[in-house]
């Protein structure tokens, strides 16, 4: 799972019940639109996440652009908080023999 993913994923856990549109989802991950979109399609395609588009009298009331809203399902907030779990645990284990072990000459001979 990549970092970005985990990071998303971070983030629709805050609170899972909460509908989050993309750009307030991208500020809150600290991620760029081209990266949680497509994060977004491939988690919504999986089933983790649903969507909706908002009601048009809202967006054409304020005066902006329609808002897709992202919520993450409860069987994906349950697999979600297992991945990024798993990919914490992974990132911590010990680096293998043959990666140079941190303070020491990462040279040969």
């Amino acid at each position: 799972m990549t970092m970005p993913t985990q990071a998303l994923l971070r983030v629709l856990l805050i609170d899972p019940e909460r509908n989050r549109y993309g750009l307030e989802l991208c500020e809150l991950a600290g991620l760029p639109s081209g990266t949680v979109y497509p994060i977004l399609a491939r988690l919504e395609q999986i089933g983790w996440l649903e969507s909706r588009w908002e009601d048009p009298e809202t967006h054409v009331a304020q005066a902006r652009p329609r808002r897709r809203y992202y919520r993450i399902t409860a069987d994906g907030a349950e697999q979600a908080r297992d991945a990024v779990a798993r990919a914490y645990r992974a990132r911590r284990q010990p680096a293998p023999g043959w990666l140079p072990q941190p303070g020491t000459a990462g040279g040969g001979s």
